[in-house]
């Protein structure tokens, strides 16, 4: 290397502006590199998830587990599955070779899984795939605080904020959290049907087939062919209270005639507080290869829109932001850099000013370098990488001191 040297003294001109040049690229690095607070890593494992209320473990194995197993066994590059049944629950996970493409097994088991669901048992109450990642960290936690409101008003307002923060660019994926799951509640008053000589099961007949989504079919009329619509789905509960339970003799018995309707909160598997007080939760996190600290704007500006419309008796904390870690880390790394060069500084002054100079300049070009680099490759500057550039500095001012 040593032309490498002489050709940068004979031609010092040419040195100046490529050690200008790489300044400026890792200026302009360090400016738009995104930031982050894990590094985002593509890991081939994914998990199916199933729930079937009321089966033991060996069922659970023989109708749900050992079928998943043999589907997804089926796939290429699959390097271990294992699976775990319970009362009521299945996990399987599955992992397939580091060098495969960790977006498309995914796919892959994904659409494994959704072909086997028919032949599952039909009590299924949930069948879900998952995937392991790094970034899957919440970046922002909001809590609606409220000692009076309704679990269902909780829940509206929640459910509103999710939808607002996932159409903001740069959230990944906004969920809601600690609320009650809200349900229907049908109070039938047993005395009337004795009067009108109706069994329970009439109601609760009435409501399933009325709220059903299936089409009925088609009516052939002549040539004439005529599609049923089924209009299910209950969308208020006046129009459950509006199902007709009988209709006979010009009479016509409701849901509303024989019981009373309304929303009701589920057992809760959740005891939700902010400093002691009721609250719901809502979290986001970020998609990869933004920057936290461009996503936490857009967040706090539709978070202040979103505040002043609620009710007073709702209050808004946020209690987690993942961007201030993400800041403190940053801020640490600059105070390492000011806190090199003054040793540098106080270290080599007696040897020269030249000497000194030219280490505090090869300084900040090689973190220039590696910023420029990092964001090259396509990385992120996240606390693997910042932890990085620490110890990488530390050894950049050892061996200049003793070098020079």
């Amino acid at each position: 290397m040593s032309w490498l040297s002489t050709f940068s003294v004979r031609y010092w001109q040419f040195t100046l502006v490529v050690f200008a040049m790489l300044a400026a690229l890792g200026a302009n690095a360090l400016r738009t590199i995104p930031r982050s607070e894990d590094p985002h890593f593509p890991i081939p494992v994914m998990i199916v998830k199933a729930v079937l209320p009321g089966a033991d473990p060996m069922d659970m194995e023989r109708l749900v587990a050992d079928p998943i197993e043999d589907a997804i066994d089926a796939l290429d590059d699959v390097k271990e599955i294992r699976s775990t049944s319970q009362n009521g629950v299945a996990i399987v996970s599955v992992e397939f070779d580091w060098n495969s493409d960790a977006d498309k097994k995914y796919d892959d088991v994904l659409r494994e899984v959704n072909a086997l669901k028919p032949s599952l048992p039909e009590g299924l109450a949930r069948l879900e795939v998952n995937r392991l990642r790094t970034t899957d960290a919440n970046i922002m936690q909001i809590a609606l605080v409220s000692g009076d409101a309704s679990w269902k008003e909780l829940e509206d307002r929640a459910q509103d904020l999710k939808d607002t923060l996932d159409r903001i660019p740069g959230v990944d994926k906004a969920r809601f959290w600690g609320i009650p799951k809200s349900e229907v509640r049908i109070a039938v008053d047993l005395g009337e049907l004795a009067m009108l000589n109706l069994p329970l099961t009439r109601v609760a007949d009435a409501v399933g087939e009325e709220g059903k989504d299936v089409p009925p079919g088609a009516i052939h009329a002549g040539g004439r062919r005529f599609n049923i619509k089924a209009t299910g789905s209950f969308r208020s509960i006046e129009e459950i209270g509006d199902v007709v339970v009988l209709a006979a003799a010009g009479h016509t018995v409701r849901v509303r005639d024989v019981a009373e309707v309304g929303w009701a909160s589920g057992e809760p598997d959740h005891l939700a507080r902010y400093n002691g007080r009721r609250a719901a939760f809502v979290t986001a996190t970020q998609k990869n290869g933004d920057n936290v600290f461009t996503v936490r704007d857009r967040i706090w500006a539709e978070l202040d829109r979103f505040e002043r419309e609620l009710p007073p008796n709702i209050k808004m904390e946020r209690p987690f932001d993942q961007s201030k870690g993400v800041d403190q880390r940053l801020s640490h790394l600059f105070l390492d850099f000011a806190f090199a060069l003054s040793l540098v500084l106080v270290t080599l002054l007696p040897l020269g000013i030249r000497a000194s100079l030219i280490v505090m300049i090869s300084i900040p070009l090689s973190l220039a370098i590696g910023v420029t680099l990092l964001q090259f490759t396509g990385f992120s500057l996240n606390q693997l990488s910042i932890a990085g550039f620490v110890l990488a500095l530390g050894l950049l001012v050892d061996d200049s001191i003793v070098v020079t």
